[in-house]
């Protein structure tokens, strides 16, 4: 009776683990709490630095430096920056064309008369001024356009140059009249493109 009851204990301890084993066998995997570790919001988030990827280590950014790059990255630094650029730019042309026009300093009024060079200097001082001030209104409304372009469309490619071209064109020729305007603006827009498609 006491050796029955034995193997009847010794089966039923057989019988628990092989349940057991066939309870977990049967439980389906659930790829979904796999892919939340590997890619959803419970993936453990790594800081890769350069360093470590075998990169040159970078030091980190203080709040300083990055308010003077969102200073630098803002369209009224882009614009002044232009307007300069294109100031000394124009003065340059200016000075340079008015270096080799034989026509500068000579009065109107009395041809024959030889200039000086003081008046030849003030001529080409006057014609740099004037060449400057135009480069630098053009270079400033010309920058200004394309960051608000950029920023309203989110993308930088050369369709945000063609359409400031255009509008820069179109603002100074409008000056002049509706025809010269339109021009400006197809003439501007297709100088843009064509250096946009030799830069890119």
């Amino acid at each position: 009776m006491a050796a029955s009851t034995g193997d009847a204990n010794s089966a039923s301890d057989l019988q628990a683990p092989a349940s057991a084993g066939s309870s977990t066998d049967s439980l389906p995997i659930q790829y979904s709490m796999i892919l939340d570790h590997l890619i959803g919001d419970k993936r453990p988030v790594k800081e890769l630095s350069p360093g470590v990827m075998g990169g040159l280590p970078v030091p980190f950014k203080s709040d300083e430096q990055k308010m003077i790059e969102r200073g630098m990255e803002s369209c009224a630094f882009k614009s002044v920056l232009a307007c300069v650029g294109g100031f000394v730019l124009g003065g340059a042309f200016g000075v340079f064309t008015a270096g080799i026009d034989t026509n500068v300093g000579f009065d109107p009024k009395d041809p024959l008369k030889t200039p000086t060079a003081r008046e030849v200097l003030r001529d080409m001082g006057q014609r740099g001024m004037s060449y400057a001030k135009n480069f630098a209104i053009v270079g400033a409304m010309f920058s200004c356009t394309e960051c608000i372009i950029e920023s309203h469309r989110g993308k930088s490619d050369w369709k945000n140059a063609v359409y400031s071209g255009c509008v820069t064109g179109g603002a100074i020729g409008f000056r002049a009249g509706l025809k010269a305007g339109v021009l400006g603006c197809g003439g501007f827009a297709a100088f843009s493109a064509a250096i946009e498609y030799y830069l890119r």
